[in-house]
């Protein structure tokens, strides 16, 4: 991780590229593994968890007895700990859910609102390759429920032994999943988009997952079946003053970056000292970290960037559009009202990022690489679709009619004024 001078940067683009996925393959490869599933289907999904996990499946499916057998080993602390962050995931999203149609004459006579309604097939992909993120399945399965999904599909690979982890599986009976599937990958996107015999196919697939997935998922987008966004490696980009606590942004910086060797993490700081301070910090406790290799990997790609003043930081953090931003500043409230590109924020030296990443109700699942400047994260309105309605009675035929036709022969559309003007007609005799 380097220390920068904000007025010596003669690119900031370059500055601020994510780093850069090799595609040249993994568009081949990826293909290859669609059609295998699209062509041979089931067979396709053991054949690839053996090739690819490394394990011999018996069946796809997760039976009842698996995930009884799941709770029994799923320790009682993070039982407790999992339905903490369940009720504040819950309670955070419940306020989200508007079901409320408002009517709204637009003219005398025309009445037009709108509606929510669930999207009925759902797929939820949860990796469990480096890490098991049994935090992501409260993510998409709790919204999902509470919009009114009838059906939850989740994916995830097992293990060597053909295991998925038992907290996985302890939060998906807690959450109102349906079906659990042992399938990772892009074939498990393709799974899920397409159908097979024992896999539901879905309207809509959410969830984060490595380069494969990501580019299966923009795959079957492109193939009509919707996606939550366009996602890129995990990042996180600090904001701080010279009163923060450089032990503080350090543990956040490493937070990230233990994610994956893709990772990006950021600090932009007004603070010679602070950076400094930092980088030290960020040495020392790498050191200490389990998965060090994987995080130094990802400060390669990192930065502290030492700003001219605190509107710049503030420029260039909306800039930057980071998935995850943290104003660790005295006047972090003051700061984050100019925010206007970000995933998700936390404000104040005592919100680490982590607190969203597990259990303070927010959700996780964020748009990265730079989308967070036109996609939001994941939240109930994710798994909704907005279905509008209008009615008409005959005055307001008559109100709005001439405006039609009038609209219609302009364009050259004379089939569109012709259905107003039959019915103008027969209301005139």
């Amino acid at each position: 991780m380097k220390i920068i001078q904000a007025n010596k940067i003669k690119n900031r683009a370059a500055l601020f590229a994510r780093p850069v996925m090799d595609t040249t393959k993994l568009d081949t490869i990826v293909q290859q593994i669609m059609q295998q599933v699209q062509q041979q289907g089931d067979k396709a999904l053991l054949q690839l968890a053996e090739k690819l996990d490394g394990c011999k499946l018996k069946s796809l499916f997760v039976t009842k007895d698996e995930i009884v057998e799941a709770v029994k080993n799923t320790d009682d602390q993070l039982k407790k700990a999992i339905q903490t962050a369940k009720k504040n995931i819950e309670l955070f999203h419940r306020a989200q859910l508007n079901t409320t149609a408002e009517i709204i004459t637009t003219m005398p006579g025309i009445k037009c609102w709108r509606k929510s309604v669930a999207i009925e097939k759902v797929g939820l992909y949860i990796p469990g390759g480096t890490a098991p993120l049994f935090s992501t399945v409260l993510m998409l399965a709790i919204p999902a429920r509470i919009a009114g999904c009838k059906e939850i599909v989740m994916c995830t690979p097992a293990d060597k032994n053909g295991k998925v982890h038992p907290a996985m599986l302890y939060a998906a009976s807690i959450t109102g999943v349906t079906t659990i599937i042992k399938a990772g990958g892009a074939q498990a996107i393709a799974a899920m988009a397409y159908g097979t015999k024992l896999v539901p196919q879905v309207y809509k697939i959410l969830g984060p997952g490595n380069q494969y997935v990501n580019h299966a998922k923009l795959l079957v987008q492109s193939k009509g079946t919707a996606i939550d966004m366009p996602a890129g490696p995990s990042e996180v980009l600090v904001l701080a003053d010279d009163k923060a606590n450089a032990g503080f942004i350090a543990a956040d910086l490493l937070s990230q970056a233990e994610h994956g060797p893709d990772s990006q993490v950021m600090l932009f700081t007004t603070s010679q000292k602070l950076a400094e301070n930092v980088l030290a910090e960020v040495n020392k406790q790498l050191a200490q970290l389990p998965r060090r290799q994987m995080a130094a990997k990802s400060l390669k790609n990192s930065s502290i960037v030492i700003a001219e003043s605190s509107k710049q930081m503030v420029a260039w953090a909306n800039e930057y559009a980071a998935e995850h931003l943290i104003i660790h500043c005295a006047d972090s409230q003051k700061i984050a009202d100019k925010i206007v590109n970000a995933g998700s924020v936390f404000l104040g030296g005592f919100t680490p990022e982590s607190v969203g990443d597990y259990a303070s109700g927010t959700n996780h699942t964020l748009p990265t690489y730079g989308y967070a400047k036109a996609y939001s994260g994941v939240s109930v309105d994710s798994f909704i679709k907005k279905i509008t309605f209008q009615e008409l009675d005959t005055a307001g035929l008559k109100n709005i009619g001439n405006t039609v036709i009038t609209m219609a022969e302009a364009e050259g559309l004379h089939a569109h004024a012709n259905a107003i003007s039959l019915r103008l007609k027969l209301l005139n005799k």
